[in-house]
């Protein structure tokens, strides 16, 4: 039997690709003619769609005071060397001014307390969204220099009893111990578990089994009686770093209980 032409498909079939992914794929084809065949072409037209919307969302649907950014991916590993083009990047939606902000502000409050709570909000909105936001970038968002930025941070971790989850502390990139030594004070001094620490500290078991492990190993080295330089070559550690260990662990001296319960601490306690 001669088969006809659908022609309501013939018609209107056609205008399912005039969009922008059909844009994408006709010009594949006619500048990248050795790039694959269609079956590449849609998978790549595909993901380069689901970037577009990820990146360039709309914006209709943002509140007043609200503003995308994009940022590293909180599961990004750090490794030295690793350049941001490198990095998995995440666009998230965060809020630099709320209404709550002027009625506090009409109602007597310290310009100071919220531009700190500012600060701790754009951390802690970008890692629940996948993000983990660099002092740089919050300093340019709130318009203040790093080192200030960095101290409201300090003052809200010191008041609240918790770790912001920022690339200095998250990815252990920071030029201090703070977040380690606070991991350690809630371990140790507070009792609390490995999953309420993660929680409150914004770190990973993984992270806090790597923290104990370091501290085990400069401790055991140093009651050995090893020099700095032989413990630092021993165990690969920069020596600003392990100073800020021996400094940590002088501290921590004064209760031996806590490092005696650091070495006998086992790696699966903290997986």
């Amino acid at each position: 039997m001669k088969k006809y032409p659908n022609y309501r498909a013939a018609r209107y079939a056609p205008s399912q690709f005039k969009n922008f992914a059909g844009a994408l794929g006709a010009f594949f084809a006619a500048e990248c003619p050795h790039l694959g065949g269609e079956r590449i072409r849609r998978v790549l037209v595909e993901s380069l769609v689901e970037m577009v919307e990820e990146f360039y969302p709309r914006t209709e649907r943002l509140r007043e005071g609200q503003v995308r950014w994009i940022t590293v991916h909180r599961d990004v590993v750090p490794s030295y060397g690793r350049r941001i083009a490198d990095c998995r990047l995440i666009s998230v939606t965060l809020d630099l001014a709320r209404p709550q902000d002027v009625i506090d502000l009409a109602n007597g409050k310290a310009l100071r307390e919220l531009k700190k709570e500012a600060v701790a909000r754009l951390f802690q909105q970008a890692y629940e969204q996948g993000g983990c936001m660099a002092l740089a970038e919050v300093a340019v968002l709130l318009k203040m220099d790093s080192p200030t930025a960095s101290e409201y941070a300090r003052e809200w971790e010191a008041e609240h009893g918790k770790v912001l989850p920022r690339q200095g502390t998250t990815h252990d990139m920071g030029p201090t111990l703070t977040h380690k030594r606070e991991i350690i004070r809630k371990l140790f001094l507070e009792g609390k578990s490995v999953e309420v620490v993660c929680q409150e500290t914004g770190h990973s078991p993984e992270a806090v089994h790597r923290y104990i492990q370091a501290f085990k190993r400069v401790l055991l080295l140093r009651r050995k009686g090893l020099s700095d330089s032989e413990i630092a070559f021993g165990i690969r550690m920069s020596r600003r770093l392990l100073a800020e260990y021996q400094n940590l662990i002088s501290q921590m001296s004064q209760d031996n209980s806590v490092l005696k319960n650091l070495l006998n601490m086992d790696g699966k306690e903290v997986r």
